[in-house]
C-alpha cells in the first residue's frame, strides 16, 4: 500500500512593486516570433498612462486568450450578452500609432 501524498496548494505571493489593480480602457499589442508584448493604458480625452506591460511566450498567450474565451462565455451565461461598444475614432496626440 502506498501513501497518499496530500495536495500540495501552490503558495504564490505578489511581489511588493506591484500595487493594488489599474483600470485599463485601452491595450496595445505587439509580437516577434519569440514573444508577444501587451501594453495597458487607461486612457481620458487626451490624456493618457500606461498602467501594465506583460511581455510572454506565444504558448502561453494561447493559454491566456483559451482562459478568457472561457470566462467570457460564462460570464454571458450569468449577465448576458456584451454589446461591444463602437472603437475610438482616434488615437491622435498619445503618441501611440495602429500597426496593421
Amino acid at each position: 500500500m502506498t501513501d497518499a501524498q496530500p495536495n500540495k496548494q501552490q503558495q504564490i505571493q505578489i511581489a511588493d512593486n506591484i500595487p493594488g489593480g489599474e483600470y485599463a480602457n485601452m491595450m496595445q499589442v505587439n509580437h516577434t516570433q519569440e514573444e508577444f508584448m501587451m501594453v495597458f493604458m487607461n486612457v481620458a480625452g487626451i490624456s493618457g498612462k500606461v498602467v501594465g506591460k506583460i511581455q510572454t511566450s506565444p504558448g502561453h498567450l494561447k493559454r491566456i486568450v483559451d482562459a478568457l474565451q472561457d470566462n467570457l462565455k460564462k460570464y454571458e451565461v450569468q449577465f448576458g450578452q456584451i454589446k461591444i461598444a463602437d472603437a475610438p475614432q482616434t488615437n491622435a496626440g498619445l503618441g501611440f500609432e495602429d500597426r496593421k
